[in-house]
């Protein structure tokens, strides 16, 4: 669901589209009189299988179909994230590998339903690899999230609760803001279609991707992802991990929802220290006082959430919960979470759920923490307090994860 774990459909489709708008103006006239006289059309998908002079293209719909490619077609090699074809370059159908993104554009053969190419477009696998990386780099630098508090159409702002108990954010858009949307039934980016400021509700989950003003209390927003997911509190009344299910008692409303867990489901444990720390900061929330610094030390310094931690694994998350002024920053801490399965959970734990917008009794995890029982004690409303949503879309290792 993270747009840093995306395989980067949109940004290829993105060039395909110019390069399809190249071909239509410019044909190539030794293609124009070899071509089938077939429909012309396009295919978009990963090599499979490639030969001298054809590719077995898987297309992301997951049919198989043979391209030829004659010698007048043109290939044309493209990186991830061009904006325009001027950077692009002639490439060699030898030089093509399995695992390639490509477009091929031509007419069907009527005789053996092959599609006679006259132009190929190629985004190299590594490049896809490399590119993958980058956003996903750029995404846990500069990337925030949060529930949406209110949407101004008219100055282009969004403002955001974020993770932190009682901080928000301001997500300012401009004209060139991309923004995409979650559709109901999933958090995988490459699900989400593009989308506009005015698609955006309060109450939504929202990720953007920008840089922060000098405060850190809001961002210019390059990009905007967003959708409708629910945060779901309450402890395991039974577990089915046959069929990857769990029933769970909230509790709020002290109704039984289903969860289905899938393989792009996280499951997170959180130590007790963890739970104890943001236990007591949600209790002097509510109560309007300050958390204290654990017994017996002194308050951490604060750390920026850009900034990288050379502390051992697990010890950052406990120097931002241990007493700082600062909020603490729980997109960092879930990446030391550890994980567990399924069958580790038991009935009576306490759980925290993000889910898929679902139906009223059903629905699909996108994160589960697990441990959490001082959380709910201190606050059975922490789930809407801690916005659990905030740290699971676009925080993984995917998307993942990206969106």
């Amino acid at each position: 669901m993270f747009p840093a774990t995306q395989t980067l459909k949109a940004s290829f489709w993105t060039c395909l589209l110019l390069v399809l708008a190249a071909s239509v103006s410019r044909p190539s006239p030794a293609t124009a009189q070899t071509a089938s006289p077939g429909s012309v059309t396009q295919k978009i998908g990963a090599i499979k299988t490639i030969q001298e002079t054809s590719i077995q293209l898987t297309t992301d719909s997951g049919e198989q179909v043979a391209i030829e490619v004659s010698p007048s077609a043109r290939i044309l090699r493209v990186n991830p994230g061009e904006k325009d074809m001027k950077n692009a370059v002639p490439d060699l159908l030898a030089d093509l590998k399995a695992g390639d993104r490509v477009l091929a554009r031509g007419r069907s053969s009527d005789a053996s339903g092959k599609l006679l190419a006259s132009i190929v477009v190629v985004m190299k696998l590594e490049d896809v690899k490399t590119r993958q990386q980058q956003l996903q780099d750029d995404w846990q630098k500069r990337g925030v999230g949060g529930v949406v508090k209110t949407v101004d159409a008219a100055t282009g702002t969004v403002t955001l609760s974020t993770g932190a108990v009682g901080a928000a954010i301001t997500v300012n858009t401009s004209k060139n803001t991309t923004f995409r949307r979650y559709p109901p039934d999933s958090w995988k980016y490459d699900d989400a279609t593009p989308g506009t400021l005015h698609d955006i509700q309060p109450g939504d989950q929202l990720r953007a991707r920008g840089n922060r003003g000098a405060e850190g209390k809001d961002v210019t927003a390059e990009e905007i992802v967003s959708g409708v997911f629910r945060d779901l509190s309450g402890t395991v009344a039974s577990l089915d991990p046959a069929a990857g299910t769990l029933t769970v008692k909230d509790v709020q409303t002290r109704k039984n929802f289903v969860v289905k867990v899938v393989s792009e489901s996280r499951l997170l444990q959180l130590p007790a220290p963890m739970a104890e720390r943001i236990a007591q900061r949600l209790k002097a929330a509510r109560s309007g006082s300050t958390a204290a610094a654990p017994a017996g030390g002194n308050a951490a310094p604060a750390m920026s959430p850009a900034q990288p931690s050379a502390a051992p694994e697990g010890q950052h998350q406990f120097n931002v919960l241990a007493g700082s002024s600062h909020p603490p920053d729980f997109q960092q801490m879930l990446a030391h979470l550890p994980a567990i399965q399924l069958t580790d959970l038991h009935p009576g734990d306490a759980v925290m759920v993000l889910t898929t917008q679902g139906n009223s009794d059903h629905v699909t995890a996108v994160t589960l923490l697990s441990g959490v029982d001082a959380i709910l004690r201190a606050a059975p409303d922490s789930s809407q307090a801690m916005n659990l949503g905030s740290w699971s879309l676009g925080s993984s290792g995917a998307e993942g994860a990206a969106p």
